[in-house]
C-alpha cells in the first residue's frame, strides 16, 4: 500500500497525457457527426487507460508477464467498445436526421396550412361579398325590372357554384391528407374514362371558345380507382381548358411504356415560366397576379398553374390531381411543349 500514490501518479500523469490533447481535438471537431464525436470519444478513453498502463508498467509496478495480460484485455475492449460506439453513434445520428426531417416537415406543413387558409379566405370572402350586395340590391328593391332581377338572380347561382367548388375541393384535399381515401383498385379503361370526362367539360369548352380533341388509338387500361381518376382526369380537363386561349386546342392521348401506362393533357397556354414548373403542384400556388376570373373569350394575362380551371377555386385543382394519382401508386408531371403545357399522368397498367 505505500506504493499506491506513486501507481495513482503515474496513471494520473499517463492518462492526462493523453486526454488532454483528446479533449481539444474533440473541441475542434465539434462541428462534425455525432458518430464521430461518439467515435471519438470512446477512442481517447481507451487511449487515456492504455497510456495509465504502459506508464505504470515503466515505473516497473507491473510484471512483464502482467503487462501482456492487460494489453491483452485492452485490445479486446477496445475492439468491442470503438465498434458498439460506431454502431450507437451511426444510429443516433440516424435518429437525429429523421427527428430533424421530421420537423422541418411539420414546419411547412404549418406553413402550408396557414398559406391554404389565407388563400381560401380570400377566395371565400370575394364571392360572399357579391353575394351579400346583390341580396341586399334585391331586398332593398334597388334592381326591380325582370331582366336586371333575373340577372342578379344568374350570378346568386353562379357564385354560389363556386363556393360549393371551393369547399368540394378543400374537402377532397382533406381527405388526401388525411390518408382517408377508400380507393378500390380495379382495371379502368382510360378511353371510356377520358371520353366520358371530355363529354362533361364540353359545355365549359364551347363557352371558352376551346376545342377538346382525344387521340384515335392507345388507350391503355389502368389499374386504379375510377371516381378518384375521373376526379383527376376532369381537373385537368378544366385547367387546359381555361387556360388555353380562345380558338384554342386541348388534346388528351395516351399511351403505354412497359408495365406503366400514361395519359397527357396538352395545351397551347403559352406555357408556364420555368422557375413555377416545380410549384405547379403545390397547394394554393398561383403564377398569374390577377386573382379574378378571366371574361370568357379572352386568354388570361398569365397562367394560373394552381388553379381548379374554373377561375373561382382557391388553387387546388392541381393539387388534388397530384394528390389522387400518388395514392394510387402513380405520378404526375408538366412540361413545356411547343405552344403550351403537357400534364403527364404515369399509373401501373392494368
Amino acid at each position: 500500500m505505500r506504493d499506491f500514490p506513486l501507481i495513482v501518479g503515474y496513471a494520473l500523469a499517463g492518462a492526462l497525457a493523453v486526454a488532454v490533447p483528446g479533449a481539444v481535438l474533440l473541441r475542434l471537431l465539434r462541428r462534425r457527426s455525432v458518430t464521430v464525436h461518439i467515435f471519438g470519444l470512446l477512442a481517447a478513453t481507451v487511449a487515456a487507460a492504455l497510456a495509465s498502463v504502459l506508464a505504470v508498467a515503466r515505473a516497473m509496478f507491473i510484471s512483464p508477464h502482467d503487462l501482456q495480460v492487460l494489453l491483452l484485455v485492452l485490445a479486446v475492449s477496445a475492439v468491442v467498445s470503438l465498434a458498439i460506439g460506431w454502431w450507437s453513434g451511426r444510429r443516433m445520428a440516424r435518429d437525429a436526421i429523421w427527428a430533424d426531417q421530421v420537423r422541418q416537415r411539420e414546419r411547412q406543413v404549418e406553413a402550408g396550412r396557414r398559406e391554404l387558409v389565407a388563400w381560401v379566405s380570400h377566395d371565400l370572402r370575394t364571392p360572399l361579398a357579391g353575394l351579400r350586395a346583390m341580396a341586399e340590391a334585391l331586398e332593398d328593391g334597388v334592381v326591380s325590372d325582370p331582366a336586371t332581377v333575373q340577372e342578379y338572380h344568374g350570378r346568386l347561382r353562379v357564385e354560389t357554384d363556386r363556393m360549393a367548388q371551393l369547399v368540394d375541393d378543400l374537402f377532397e384535399l382533406s381527405r388526401i391528407n388525411a390518408n382517408a381515401l377508400d380507393l378500390t383498385l380495379s382495371a379502368v379503361p382510360l378511353r371510356d374514362l377520358v371520353s366520358d370526362a371530355i363529354a362533361s367539360a364540353e359545355p365549359v369548352a364551347a363557352a371558352h371558345g376551346v376545342r377538346v380533341v382525344a387521340a384515335e388509338s392507345g388507350w391503355p387500361t389502368v389499374t386504379g380507382s375510377e371516381p378518384e381518376l375521373s376526379r383527376a382526369v376532369a381537373n385537368l380537363l378544366r385547367n387546359a381548358i381555361h387556360y388555353t386561349p380562345h380558338d384554342g386546342t386541348v388534346v388528351v392521348s395516351a399511351g403505354r411504356d412497359h408495365d406503366i401506362a400514361w395519359l397527357a393533357v396538352a395545351d397551347s397556354c403559352g406555357g408556364i415560366p420555368e422557375a413555377d414548373l416545380p410549384r405547379v403542384f403545390d397547394v394554393a400556388f398561383r403564377g398569374e397576379p390577377a386573382r379574378s376570373p378571366r371574361m370568357v373569350g379572352h386568354p388570361p394575362p398569365d397562367r394560373n398553374v394552381g388553379g381548379d380551371g374554373n377561375g373561382g377555386g382557391g388553387g387546388l385543382g392541381l393539387a388534388i390531381v397530384r394528390g389522387l394519382v400518388e395514392a394510387q401508386g402513380g405520378r404526375v408531371d408538366v412540361t413545356n411543349r411547343g405552344a403550351g403545357c403537357r400534364f403527364v399522368v404515369r399509373l401501373p397498367a392494368g
